[in-house]
């Protein structure tokens, strides 16, 4: 058994302890400078404020956070919180019944903590391709000097670096850490976003992203998909399609590009204005974002991440349970509203149930999924836009 592995078994802490982190392999200002270039596309000058005061929050599993480059991150990690607090371990009664949706859905701090725990874990896993990730936390020691080529931001140059080849392991220390990613004010989005790019590699990276972009944290408000993908799907591809495409011409050998791989445990739908700025063109999601292993979606809609989610994990399973059903949307910024969607062909009087012209842009996100589908909101509807508050 490896030291580092024994030292991540002993990891163990009372809880709400604050036990300050020790061990681990000091960041070197190579690793420093890339790992800058590679997220934010340059060291020497300073890192985006938002990520070094945004935490990932235990208060709820959808945290709250002003409108920046976080959101995108910050909604994959609830949908994970999500899957674990629905799905993965249900809790029950005294009479063995589930407990309602209601009270899954508004946790108390020790099942939250629980779930934000497994959400870090399986997030980084999978980047490590379920074979060996990392963990990124700072120390009190400065291990690279500010100069011209790297400018200090008070966390990157502290930096530990853990490595772990079994999950358990890997909870075990993020549960005994966890209040360093909980923190506020505090950096554990950040911590987050450097040890999901450790956990995948530097290299592995930068050809996930094709030469179509240089760095992670682009200029979209919320953050860019390539980052979402990253969390999502362990691999920080533009790619949305299913497998592998082989793109060519009469100019030019075919080239793979590299979608997604197996089916995605979250999935992703999208939608984008005919106006909306774009870096990159992408292609419509595949069925393996679309009909993900649980009914729980990360969405993007008009440069707006958010979760929507099904409580039954049936949904996707049985057919008939698609004819009608209800789902949750939530945002960071706070939107929280309850919809109806039904499928089941025409509406009374033969009017069809789906009107693109009068539309919303959640509506149409959700025909890209539902093609047919008559969507029914309780309260008011969201206004999703480019100038949308939330």
């Amino acid at each position: 058994v490896t030291e580092k592995v024994l030292y991540a078994r002993s990891s163990r802490g009372p809880p709400g302890s604050r036990i300050p982190v020790s061990g681990g392999t000091p960041i070197t200002e190579e690793l420093a400078i890339e790992l800058r270039q590679l997220i934010f596309g340059a060291a020497g000058c300073p890192t985006r404020g938002e990520w070094l005061r945004t935490s990932l929050g235990s208060k709820s599993w959808c945290p709250s956070s002003p409108r920046n480059t976080t959101r995108g991150l910050l909604t994959v990690v609830a949908a994970y919180s999500l899957k674990y607090l629905l799905f993965d371990n249900r809790p029950k009664d005294s009479k063995g019944k589930c407990l309602p949706t209601d009270a899954l859905l508004h946790p108390d701090e020790k099942r939250q903590q629980e779930a934000l725990c497994v959400a870090i874990s399986e997030i980084l896993w999978k980047a490590g391709e379920q074979k060996k990730c990392v963990v990124a936390l700072p120390q009190d020691t400065v291990y690279v000097q500010h100069s011209h080529s790297y400018y200090q931001d008070s966390i990157t140059e502290k930096l530990h670096i853990f490595e772990f080849f079994k999950v358990d392991d890997l909870e075990i220390f993020v549960k005994r850490y966890l209040y360093l990613f909980e923190e506020e004010p505090g950096a554990g989005a950040l911590l987050l976003l450097y040890s999901l790019v450790l956990s995948r590699g530097t290299q592995s990276i930068k050809k996930d992203l094709d030469d179509r972009i240089n760095y992670l944290v682009s200029s979209q408000v919320e953050g860019s998909l390539n980052l979402v993908m990253l969390a999502l799907t362990g691999r920080a591809t533009p790619y949305l399609h299913n497998g592998i495409v082989y793109v060519g011409d009469e100019d030019h050998y075919a080239m793979p590009q590299y979608g997604v791989l197996a089916r995605s445990a979250i999935g992703l739908l999208l939608w984008r204005g005919n106006g909306e700025k774009q870096e990159t063109e992408i292609q419509p999601p595949g069925s393996r974002l679309k009909t993900p292993a649980s009914p729980i979606w990360v969405t993007y809609c008009m440069s707006h991440f958010g979760v929507m989610f099904n409580t039954n994990r049936e949904l996707l399973r049985n057919y008939h349970a698609e004819r009608r059903f209800d789902l949750h949307y939530y945002t960071c910024g706070g939107c929280q509203v309850f919809l109806t969607v039904d499928t089941r062909g025409e509406h009374e009087g033969g009017t069809a149930l789906r009107d693109d012209i009068n539309a919303t842009p959640l509506e149409k996100l959700i025909h890209s999924k539902w093609q047919d589908a008559k969507v029914t909101w309780t309260g008011q509807t969201p206004y999703v836009g480019e100038t949308a508050a939330n």
